[in-house]
Protein backbone atom coordinates (compact mmCIF):
# COMPACT_ATOMS: atom_id res chain seq x y z
CA UNK A 1 0.00 0.00 0.00
CA UNK A 2 1.40 3.39 -1.02
CA UNK A 3 0.58 6.10 1.48
CA UNK A 4 3.66 8.31 1.73
CA UNK A 5 2.86 11.74 0.33
CA UNK A 6 4.74 12.81 -2.77
CA UNK A 7 5.64 16.46 -3.13
CA UNK A 8 7.22 17.79 -6.30
CA UNK A 9 7.55 21.18 -7.90
CA UNK A 10 5.33 21.98 -10.85
CA UNK A 11 8.46 21.99 -13.02
CA UNK A 12 9.21 18.40 -11.93
CA UNK A 13 5.62 17.29 -12.66
CA UNK A 14 5.75 19.03 -16.04
CA UNK A 15 8.96 17.22 -16.98
CA UNK A 16 7.56 13.80 -15.97
CA UNK A 17 4.08 13.98 -17.50
CA UNK A 18 2.91 14.47 -21.08
CA UNK A 19 1.39 17.91 -21.73
CA UNK A 20 -2.09 16.33 -21.78
CA UNK A 21 -1.50 14.47 -18.50
CA UNK A 22 -0.10 17.60 -16.88
CA UNK A 23 -3.19 19.60 -17.89
CA UNK A 24 -5.52 17.02 -16.33
CA UNK A 25 -3.51 15.81 -13.33
CA UNK A 26 -1.98 19.09 -12.19
CA UNK A 27 -4.29 21.76 -13.65
CA UNK A 28 -7.65 19.93 -13.24
CA UNK A 29 -8.48 19.94 -16.96
CA UNK A 30 -10.93 17.37 -18.32
CA UNK A 31 -10.46 15.22 -21.40
CA UNK A 32 -13.28 15.22 -23.95
CA UNK A 33 -15.92 12.52 -23.38
CA UNK A 34 -15.49 9.19 -25.21
CA UNK A 35 -11.87 10.00 -26.16
CA UNK A 36 -10.00 8.35 -23.28
CA UNK A 37 -8.20 5.06 -23.79
CA UNK A 38 -9.87 3.37 -20.79
CA UNK A 39 -13.51 4.32 -21.45
CA UNK A 40 -14.28 0.91 -22.95
CA UNK A 41 -11.48 -1.15 -21.36
CA UNK A 42 -12.92 -4.41 -20.02
CA UNK A 43 -9.67 -6.17 -19.06
CA UNK A 44 -9.09 -7.34 -15.49
CA UNK A 45 -6.59 -5.34 -13.49
CA UNK A 46 -5.95 -2.27 -11.38
CA UNK A 47 -6.10 1.38 -12.41
CA UNK A 48 -3.26 3.41 -10.88
CA UNK A 49 -2.54 7.12 -10.64
CA UNK A 50 -0.63 8.11 -13.79
CA UNK A 51 1.44 10.58 -11.75
CA UNK A 52 2.58 8.43 -8.81
CA UNK A 53 1.47 4.82 -9.33
CA UNK A 54 -0.88 4.56 -6.35
CA UNK A 55 -3.61 1.93 -6.84
CA UNK A 56 -6.95 3.72 -7.19
CA UNK A 57 -9.64 1.55 -8.80
CA UNK A 58 -10.21 -2.10 -9.63
CA UNK A 59 -11.68 -3.43 -12.86
CA UNK A 60 -14.15 -5.25 -10.58
CA UNK A 61 -15.85 -1.92 -9.78
CA UNK A 62 -15.68 -0.45 -13.32
CA UNK A 63 -18.97 -0.16 -15.19
CA UNK A 64 -20.43 1.42 -18.32
CA UNK A 65 -22.11 4.63 -17.17
CA UNK A 66 -22.58 6.11 -20.64
CA UNK A 67 -20.95 9.33 -19.42
CA UNK A 68 -17.95 9.13 -21.76
CA UNK A 69 -15.34 8.65 -19.01
CA UNK A 70 -14.20 5.51 -17.16
CA UNK A 71 -16.63 5.04 -14.28
CA UNK A 72 -16.19 3.11 -11.05
CA UNK A 73 -18.59 2.51 -8.15
CA UNK A 74 -15.86 2.27 -5.49
CA UNK A 75 -12.17 2.89 -4.82
CA UNK A 76 -9.67 0.06 -4.50
CA UNK A 77 -8.89 0.96 -0.88
CA UNK A 78 -10.14 3.59 1.52
CA UNK A 79 -7.70 6.47 1.89
CA UNK A 80 -6.24 6.19 -1.62
CA UNK A 81 -8.29 9.14 -2.88
CA UNK A 82 -9.39 12.38 -1.28
CA UNK A 83 -12.60 14.25 -2.00
CA UNK A 84 -12.67 18.03 -2.30
CA UNK A 85 -15.42 20.55 -2.84
CA UNK A 86 -15.27 21.98 -6.38
CA UNK A 87 -17.31 25.08 -7.25
CA UNK A 88 -15.59 25.76 -10.59
CA UNK A 89 -17.53 26.21 -13.83
CA UNK A 90 -20.58 27.58 -12.01
CA UNK A 91 -21.60 24.28 -10.41
CA UNK A 92 -21.06 22.43 -7.16
CA UNK A 93 -19.24 19.09 -7.56
CA UNK A 94 -16.97 16.79 -5.59
CA UNK A 95 -13.46 16.53 -7.01
CA UNK A 96 -11.49 13.28 -6.66
CA UNK A 97 -7.73 13.62 -6.14
CA UNK A 98 -4.99 11.08 -5.49
CA UNK A 99 -4.30 11.02 -1.76
CA UNK A 100 -0.63 10.30 -2.36
CA UNK A 101 0.33 13.06 -4.81
CA UNK A 102 -2.67 15.38 -4.90
CA UNK A 103 -3.27 14.94 -8.63
CA UNK A 104 -6.73 15.63 -10.07
CA UNK A 105 -8.47 12.46 -11.20
CA UNK A 106 -12.05 13.51 -11.93
CA UNK A 107 -15.27 13.86 -9.94
CA UNK A 108 -17.64 11.64 -7.96
CA UNK A 109 -21.42 11.78 -8.28
CA UNK A 110 -24.25 10.05 -6.42
CA UNK A 111 -25.92 8.62 -9.54
CA UNK A 112 -24.03 5.32 -9.66
CA UNK A 113 -25.43 1.79 -9.49
CA UNK A 114 -27.94 1.61 -6.61
CA UNK A 115 -27.17 -2.08 -5.97
CA UNK A 116 -23.60 -1.14 -5.05
CA UNK A 117 -22.42 2.12 -3.41
CA UNK A 118 -24.65 4.39 -5.49
CA UNK A 119 -21.53 6.34 -6.48
CA UNK A 120 -20.06 7.11 -9.88
CA UNK A 121 -16.38 7.98 -9.81
CA UNK A 122 -16.07 9.69 -13.20
CA UNK A 123 -12.32 9.59 -13.92
CA UNK A 124 -10.18 10.91 -16.76
CA UNK A 125 -8.27 8.20 -18.65
CA UNK A 126 -5.28 10.56 -18.73
CA UNK A 127 -5.20 10.36 -14.92
CA UNK A 128 -4.81 6.59 -15.00
CA UNK A 129 -2.35 3.85 -15.87
CA UNK A 130 -3.78 0.35 -16.20
CA UNK A 131 -1.97 -2.59 -14.62
CA UNK A 132 -3.41 -5.83 -16.07
CA UNK A 133 -1.35 -7.98 -13.72
CA UNK A 134 -2.67 -6.53 -10.48
CA UNK A 135 -6.04 -7.34 -9.00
Amino acid sequence: MMTDKITKSEAEWQSELTPQQYAVLRQAATERPFTGKYVHNKADGTYRCAACGQALFSSETKYESGSGWPSFWDVVEEGHVELKRDSSHGMMRTEVVCARCGSHLGHVFDDGPRETTGLRYCINSLSLDFDPNAQ
